[in-house]
C-alpha cells in the first residue's frame, strides 16, 4: 500500500450510501473543491481507496489492482459505503488523466458490460487503448499525440461519426457547442464560419477544428499545456499531407 496512513478506525467526516452513481458526484466535487486526501469506499468484503491531490485523482487501490484499473473497479461496483478522509495520502502517482476523463470511461465501461461486451471492473482495458470499440481514423490517430485525453469526428448536427460510446456522445455535444457559437460570433462581426477553436476553463480544456463538412472535437488532459497540444495536433496533420 502506497499511503502514508491508512488507519481502519473510524474517521470524522461524511459517509454515505453508494447507490446507482453518487459516488461519482461525490468524485466531481471534491475535484471542483481541490480536495486532498482520501475517498474509502467499501462494497461486501471489497475495499478501495481514491487518492486525490489538489483537486485531481492521482492514485487508487483496490485488491491487488492500483491506478486507473483499480479506480474502475471501484467506481464500478453496484453500492456500498464510502467515507471522506482528508488526513490520508500518498506520496505516489498512478494515474494521470483527468477527472472528466476518468469518470467518462468508467460509464464507458458501464455502459459496455450492460451491453455484454466487457466486465464492468475495467480489466478488460488498459488505459490509453481504444479496445474493442469503434472510432475514426482521424480520432485514433489524435490519441496517440500527447496530451490528448479524447477525440470525436462528428457531423454539423454533433452526431459522432464512428464512435457511439458514452464519452463520444459528451465530447461531441461540447464541440457542437463551441462550434455554433463560434459561428454565430462569426456571423455578427463577418467572420465566416469557424476553422478552429481553444477553450481553456478552469476544469476543462477543448479543441475544436473545423474539417470537410465535419468538425473535430478534442479533449485536453488539463495537465498539458493546450497551446502545445494544439501545435502538436497542427504539426502532425500538416506532415500527414
Amino acid at each position: 500500500m502506497m499511503a502514508e496512513s491508512q488507519s481502519r478506525e473510524q474517521v470524522n467526516g461524511f459517509e454515505g450510501a453508494v447507490a446507482g452513481l453518487p459516488l461519482t458526484d461525490v468524485i466531481q466535487l471534491k475535484g471542483q473543491n481541490r480536495f486532498s486526501g482520501c475517498i474509502s469506499v467499501e462494497y461486501q468484503q471489497k475495499q478501495g481507496m481514491i487518492f486525490f491531490r489538489d483537486g485531481e485523482i492521482i492514485h487508487a487501490e483496490q485488491g491487488g489492482a492500483s491506478g486507473n484499473q483499480a479506480l474502475y473497479q471501484i467506481i464500478c461496483w453496484p453500492g456500498g459505503r464510502f467515507a471522506i478522509q482528508p488526513k490520508v495520502t500518498t506520496t505516489g502517482r498512478t494515474i494521470q488523466q483527468s477527472i472528466s476523463y476518468l469518470l467518462l470511461e468508467a460509464h464507458r465501461l458501464m455502459d459496455e458490460a450492460r451491453a455484454g461486451i466487457a466486465p464492468a471492473d475495467g480489466s478488460a482495458e488498459e488505459t490509453g487503448k481504444t479496445g474493442s470499440r469503434r472510432m475514426s481514423k482521424i480520432a485514433e490517430r489524435l490519441l496517440q499525440i500527447a496530451g490528448v485525453a479524447y477525440a470525436v469526428l462528428m457531423k454539423n448536427d454533433g452526431t459522432p461519426v464512428e464512435d457511439d460510446s458514452f464519452e463520444a456522445e459528451a465530447l461531441a455535444g461540447k464541440g457542437l457547442g463551441i462550434a455554433s457559437t463560434g459561428n454565430r460570433l462569426g456571423e455578427v462581426f463577418g467572420l465566416g464560419e469557424l476553422k478552429s477553436a481553444a477553450v481553456q476553463a478552469k476544469a476543462t480544456q477543448l479543441l475544436v477544428f473545423e474539417a470537410k463538412n465535419h468538425y473535430i472535437s478534442i479533449a485536453v488532459r488539463g495537465e498539458s499545456a493546450l497551446a502545445q497540444v494544439e501545435a502538436d495536433i497542427r504539426s502532425t496533420f500538416t506532415a500527414k499531407k
